[in-house]
């Protein structure tokens, strides 16, 4: 068994429309992609879901409810695996002005856009890792009955 060297949480998350919030990327020299907000854990994190809000508020500016872990994925890194725990919320709120972090102030890391997808439109976008995309199309409807 390979040592983990990298865990981090990322939000599969939805708004009050049922569409969902992601993260486009932009860098120079190469073509745009999402990826679902969140990040690594830190040592001062408490819980998977701890590090889950405090990514939510740095890269969004968002409060989030209703979490839910649905998904692993894990894949090589270096001399080990990483491994991302997804979680399914719900969006209480979420303030731009108040995004913090060097994605924010550092030019050369590119960009960083709120984007809000219809899951019927996620087909056309290409969303990291490409197995989180199609886990968010295979179970969206039972995804989004969490929230019933």
């Amino acid at each position: 068994m390979r040592e983990v060297v990298r865990r981090s949480v990322r939000a599969i998350l939805w708004d009050e429309r049922d569409q969902l919030v992601l993260i486009k990327r932009t860098k120079p020299g190469q073509a745009p992609y999402w990826t679902a907000p969140g990040g690594g854990l830190e040592s001062t994190d408490a819980s998977l879901d701890a590090a889950l809000r405090r990514e939510l508020r740095e890269e969004l500016g968002a409060e989030a409810d209703r979490l839910s872990q649905v998904f692993l994925f894990s894949s090589p890194s270096g001399d080990g695996v990483s491994v991302q725990h997804f979680v399914s919320c719900r969006l209480t709120q979420v303030d731009e002005s108040a995004r913090t972090g060097a994605e924010f102030t550092d030019p050369g890391r590119g960009g960083y856009v709120l984007d809000r997808v219809a899951v019927d439109h996620l087909p056309e976008v290409d969303l990291k890792p490409e197995a989180l995309k199609e886990f968010i199309l295979a179970n969206a409807d039972a995804l989004l009955s969490e929230f019933s």
